[in-house]
């Protein structure tokens, strides 16, 4: 259903008056906007001319520069954003909290480089620096084993709960070994995602949208659902669940990020105790069905906790993937599994194999680098950050939250542990605006914008404190600027509605005087199904 929606869905991009109105907001408004926007990109430019023409420069090359350019944020507006607001991504050093571009500027990273960065960028220098010099004298030989392969065993076993491990190139191709194992043992054709879970590009678990395959042996089901459980309990079809714990911040909705950021009914609903609870569900009947439960902590794992969202909700899986920080810095992935589930072959059918490999899996200079990750993280130094960073991660935000209220801004933080999201709690059109703003303060963001902020467990109080000062400061200009401008008829339903107005007066253009300009919705009851 989704891919039939996006096919039905069109193009079409506001012109110059209606880029700064598209909420009906009056021309003065519009004008302090336009303002707005021009002195973030003389700001910018002056800023960092180097790393904005070296930026440019990857647009015609690179074909991801092209896909993140192109969805930071809601399509009607990107065409003229590149002309007024160019970001640039290239980065030279790092230190502590911070990263600097190619023009030396320092910024705080609030990206987590995607999720990798979870002790700060001087720790993985220092486990890449070890895991170099102890492979330096192998080099690339692939096959035979670096002998920290077995310490690294031993560790992900005790970490995990579980038997045995396989190593892989990344956490998508983790997943896909979990799976295909799951399969193989049970000899059942289904697996079961949950709504919003994200567990890697493959389209075998990707039925929707970015997939165009069809998917027909995927069941994607309700988060914190009874429905859920019955069909767990009746389906005879069903392989495996696959887990991403981070889905507890959002349930039953897609990762957060600009691109999508219509409104402002963006929410989060962690409740930590009820999604215990929830898991413990799943775990019980997946363990009398015959199920295997697999959590996918490619992305939770080593954040959470030392051992993971497994110690953070206290479930155990079947099978855990890790990858993304694993690695001591290196790209990564890593199943481990009870022994049962990962045998590729049947003692009894000698040509009925699993098959997966990969020419990289196990590289000597990986291996070592993670055999210095995981020496590090069992110091008494950092069992200590994890034994406070939930109660700490949470005063943090509680508190930026109350000096934003303070201030009469209308966004706030939602988090799960170090992992934050931006909420927006007034109608507007233009929260992906904020993006700019905070960049333009020198905060570091992935190119989702606001959607989510990683923070690495090395964040001082006074870094956060100096990052929470940049944030409101940056809120603060973006309400001067006039883009949280509000008006009796602005409601976030209207605002979606306008949107589709706008979508069909694009489409059909006879349409046009009744859609663009007026707060009424007639147009859409007429539209309704059965109308």
């Amino acid at each position: 259903m989704s891919r039939r929606v996006a096919r039905l869905l069109r193009y079409f991009e506001y012109d110059a008056e209606r880029y700064f109105s598209s909420d009906l907001a009056p021309a003065d408004v519009a004008e302090q906007r336009r303002g707005g926007m021009e002195r973030l990109r003389q700001q910018l430019v002056e800023r960092a001319p180097l790393t904005l023409a070296f930026g440019q420069s990857l647009e015609s090359g690179i074909s991801d520069v092209q896909f993140t350019s192109a969805h930071r944020v809601p399509f009607p507006y990107r065409e003229r954003l590149p002309r007024e607001l160019k970001i640039g991504s290239a980065v030279t050093q790092s230190k502590h909290t911070q990263v600097c571009d190619l023009d030396g500027n320092w910024r705080y990273d609030v990206s987590g480089s995607y999720g990798v960065n979870v002790f700060g960028y001087d720790f993985y220098k220092e486990c890449l620096s070890e895991g170099y010099a102890a492979a330096a004298e192998l080099g690339p030989v692939l096959g035979p084993y670096h002998p920290a392969i077995r310490d690294n065993v031993i560790a992900l076993k005790a970490i995990s709960g579980l038997d045995e491990v396989s190593f892989h190139m990344s956490g998508t191709e983790a997943v896909m070994q979990a799976v295909r194992l799951a399969r193989y043992h049970t000899g059942r054709t289904h697996l079961v995602r949950l709504c919003g879970a994200y567990h890697g590009w493959w389209d075998g678990v990707q039925p929707g949208v970015g997939n165009q395959r069809r998917v027909d042996d995927v069941y994607t089901l309700a988060d914190l659902s009874a429905r859920t459980l019955k069909v767990l309990e009746t389906r005879k079809d069903i392989a495996c669940v696959l887990i991403n714990p981070l889905q507890a911040l959002h349930p039953n909705a897609d990762a957060p990020g600009d691109a999508s950021l219509v409104s402002s009914d963006r929410s989060t609903a962690f409740d930590r105790s009820r999604y215990t609870q929830w898991l413990a569900q799943i775990r019980d009947v997946c363990t009398r069905r015959g199920i295997v439960l697999i959590f996918d902590e490619v992305f939770t794992g080593f954040r959470l906790a030392y051992r993971g969202a497994q110690e953070y909700f206290a479930i155990q899986a079947d099978m855990v993937t890790y990858g993304k920080t694993l690695g001591g810095g290196l790209p990564v992935g890593v199943l481990c599994g009870r022994a049962a589930l990962m045998k590729r072959f049947k003692d009894a059918q000698p040509a009925n194999l699993s098959f997966a490999r990969g020419t990289f899996n196990s590289h000597p200079h990986v291996m070592t680098s993670m055999a210095a990750f995981l020496r590090r993280i069992r110091d008494p130094q950092v069992q200590q950050i994890y034994a406070q960073a939930d109660a700490q991660w949470n005063t943090r935000v509680q508190s930026l939250n109350r000096s934003l209220a303070d201030a009469g801004l209308p966004v706030r933080l939602a988090n799960l542990h170090s992992i934050l999201t931006i909420l927006y709690v007034a109608p507007s059109r233009y929260n992906w605006m904020l993006q700019f703003y905070l960049r333009a303060e020198g905060l570091e963001l992935s190119w989702i914008g606001s959607g989510r902020m990683i923070m690495s467990l090395n964040y001082t109080d006074a870094d956060f404190a100096e990052v929470a000062s940049r944030f409101q400061r940056a809120a603060q200009q973006m309400h001067n600027d006039g883009w949280w401008w509000s008006a009796p008829h602005l409601s976030n339903q209207w605002i979606k509605r306008q949107m589709f107005k706008d979508m069909l007066a694009y489409r059909f253009k006879w349409l046009a005087p009744r859609t663009q300009h007026s707060p009424a919705d007639g147009i859409v009851a007429a539209l309704k199904p059965g109308h």
